[in-house]
């Protein structure tokens, strides 16, 4: 019975890897297993991390008794990949290529496909995809111009998270996601918000070290003339720079930390700044919102806010009492990529999706 299909769900994040085994939709087995900095230290390369992740996963499963020969779908968080459309996608010799030589970029979540792969070769029955990565690329072609033919816009953002959390409102008012014009935002670490016009997100900030708002540990947009003034006065290498934009931007720059949750607790103890830098944060993704409005023609059926900064009522409320006009707002507070992994694994065993080859 296709109820019965067991899948494992693997999601290498930079300090952590989640595991799950569900058996249909249900799951029977959640772990997140976290790394040390010393522990990765050895592994100057992401991808050198391969054969210690894979054993902590394998060990990880031994111990909870899991039967790893009854698995028929292993999902892999997508990783840094040539741009693709949305859907399943089955690990192929030209993804591994891609993933293990980095030709796109370096991303933990590059080893979600290669341990995948790897794990499903070892069962009798099992096959290894990846659904929704970071690059999945629906732009509209208005949408890639960016003011210099160099400088393209691109397509990354939380794809797999915005997708899952589209169709579970899509489902829980009974229309299709391909019926609907929705604008999502996805509150974490990096902060995305895209307009998902009839299931194809055509346009959407590049949430990894491009535009949009700040966010907790990203600077987003920022006075294009000032920083490049700034990369050539002397003061900051590239690397430092790039840091600046990734990593230690945004409230970690104004605030001295990337928790939301920390902030949080500082504004309501009454601190003026945190308070400024936080509201300055929510009017941002707020002015964001309204752009994609603005690309679906203010035609919207409703404005859904998830992640894990979504569970701040206090945050998510600013954002609200800016964008409530333009359409009904829902909140979905955190994000369950487990969950989301392993939902796409059963859509294909169902064959409700077609997986695609990536070529």
């Amino acid at each position: 019975m296709q109820e019965e299909i067991r899948i494992l769900a693997i999601n290498p994040g930079s300090t952590s890897t989640k595991i799950a085994v569900y058996i249909g939709s249900n799951p029977v087995f959640i772990q997140t297993i976290r790394h040390s900095t010393e522990e990765l230290q050895p592994f100057p390369v992401i991808t050198d991390q391969f054969e210690y992740r894979k054993n902590i996963i394998l060990q990880e499963l031994k111990d909870a008794d899991i039967r790893l020969d009854l698995i028929r779908v292993v999902m892999g968080r997508g990783g840094l990949l040539k741009p693709v459309e949305s859907g399943v996608y089955r690990v192929t010799e030209t993804m591994r290529s891609d993933l293990i030589s980095c030709k796109y970029g370096q991303h933990a979540s590059n080893l979600g496909g290669l341990i995948a792969w790897d794990i499903a070769r070892s069962l009798p029955n099992a096959e290894a995809f990846i659904t929704n990565p970071v690059v999945v690329d629906e732009l509209d072609e208005k949408a890639r111009i960016s003011g210099h033919p160099l400088l393209p816009r691109r397509s990354i953002f939380h794809a797999l998270n915005q997708k899952a959390v589209a169709r579970q409102h899509s489902k829980s008012i009974m229309r299709k996601y391909e019926d609907l014009n929705l604008i999502v935002v996805h509150l974490g670490g990096g902060i995305t918000v895209g307009a998902h016009r009839k299931g194809r997100v055509v346009d959407v900030n590049q949430g990894l070290d491009g535009d949009g708002p700040f966010s907790p540990e990203r600077s987003g947009t920022l006075p294009v003339g000032d920083l490049v003034r700034l990369c050539y006065s002397g003061k900051y290498t590239e690397d430092e720079v790039l840091k600046m934009i990734t990593g230690q931007g945004g409230l970690i720059a104004y605030l001295g930390t990337n928790s939301a949750y920390e902030v949080e607790q500082r504004v309501a103890n009454s601190d003026a700044k945190a308070k400024l830098i936080y509201d300055a944060m929510a009017y941002q993704i707020a002015k964001e919102v309204g752009a994609m409005g603005a690309v679906l023609n203010f035609e919207i059926d409703g404005i859904l806010i998830t992640g894990g900064i979504a569970h701040d009522k206090y945050f998510v409320n600013q954002i609200i009492s800016y964008v409530h006009r333009i359409a009904p707002v829902h909140v979905y507070p955190g994000e369950d990529e487990m969950k989301a992994l392993a939902q796409n694994g059963l859509r294909v065993v169902r064959g409700e999706v077609e997986p695609k080859d990536y070529k």
